[in-house]
């Protein structure tokens, strides 16, 4: 199903104290987040979801990761299955193991959008190069450097990657543009400035890599449309993020916590912060909230 409906939900207003509010539902980040830096789960980690989950709370993985990176995780899923991938692009269900993902939600960026982005990108960043994400395939200009762990299914201009008709009706998740020589933080303030309200643009590299989605489409906003599915207010969501495509979930949900490794963007949108994730940041606050409500 694709839905590109406006969501304004994801816009939290102060109401009830947040610990105050038993949780049920855990919104996890992966890379820098719940992963360690060699990308493995700890132990430790795997108990604490897995006590989570036991207790009757439910466990998202929502990650800026394409539904095909998805099997650092496939084994962790437990009962739900369920992550939100692409920076929320896609809502995908992981029970069929790696290679059998299905998509349950698409929130694709219009090709025309894209191509506007790519466009005004252009001209307020020159040397800017592109690669593109579509559900399940995965595109780059002949300049973009080798910074995916896979070899590109097609080399060629983004104008012709995102020409109409290509691929047939497979839908484009999002675009990442890379600059060889801006600062990460000044490009991502710039691209924000040149494109507008055509995309919505985010980071969680530490290179000068930027993630381009649909207007509106953010971690926040596909996680805020889960939640309104099941019954589940922001106050009762624990989030946690490393990165400045976290800064939004972390400022909806109820309690938020930005690892000891964050960005100073995160700091300043979560309401707590925990230990590095190399240090099992995210089991440490798991086990605290089981602890106080069980």
């Amino acid at each position: 199903m694709r839905d590109n409906g406006r969501v304004t939900s994801a816009t939290r207003q102060p109401e009830t104290p947040a610990a105050a509010v038993r949780p049920r539902l855990i919104a996890t980040d992966l890379d820098g987040t719940l992963l360690r830096d060699d990308k493995s789960v700890s132990p430790r980690t795997v108990a604490a979801l897995a006590a989570a989950e036991k207790a009757g709370i439910e466990v998202f993985f929502v990650t800026g990761r394409p539904a095909r990176w998805m099997d650092v995780v496939s084994e962790h899923v437990h009962g739900h299955g369920l992550a939100i991938c692409g920076n929320g692009a896609a809502v995908v269900d992981l029970h069929g193991g790696p290679g059998a993902h299905r998509f349950v939600k698409v929130r694709e960026l219009a090709r025309e959008n894209a191509l506007d982005a790519v466009r005004l990108l252009r001209d307020a960043a020159p040397g800017t190069v592109y690669a593109v994400e579509q559900t399940y395939g995965f595109h780059q200009e002949p300049a973009y450097p080798k910074l995916h762990i896979e070899v590109p299914d097609t080399l060629a201009p983004a104008e012709e990657l995102l020409a109409p008709g290509l691929d047939g009706a497979e839908p484009v998740l999002k675009i990442l543009a890379f600059h060889p020589e801006l600062e990460p933080d000044a490009f991502l303030t710039l691209a924000r400035l040149a494109i507008g309200d055509r995309a919505n643009v985010t980071r969680s590299s530490p290179s000068a890599l930027l993630e381009i989605s649909g207007p509106e489409v953010s971690k926040a906003s596909t996680l805020a449309l889960c939640c309104a599915e099941r019954g589940i207010s922001h106050e009762e969501v624990v989030a946690f993020g490393d990165m400045p495509n976290d800064v939004e979930m972390l400022t909806w949900a109820g309690r938020s916590y930005a690892m000891g490794n964050a960005h100073p963007d995160v700091i300043a949108a979560a309401s707590g912060r925990t230990v590095a994730n190399n240090d099992d940041g995210v089991a440490v606050v798991v086990e605290r909230i089981l602890a106080q409500t069980l």
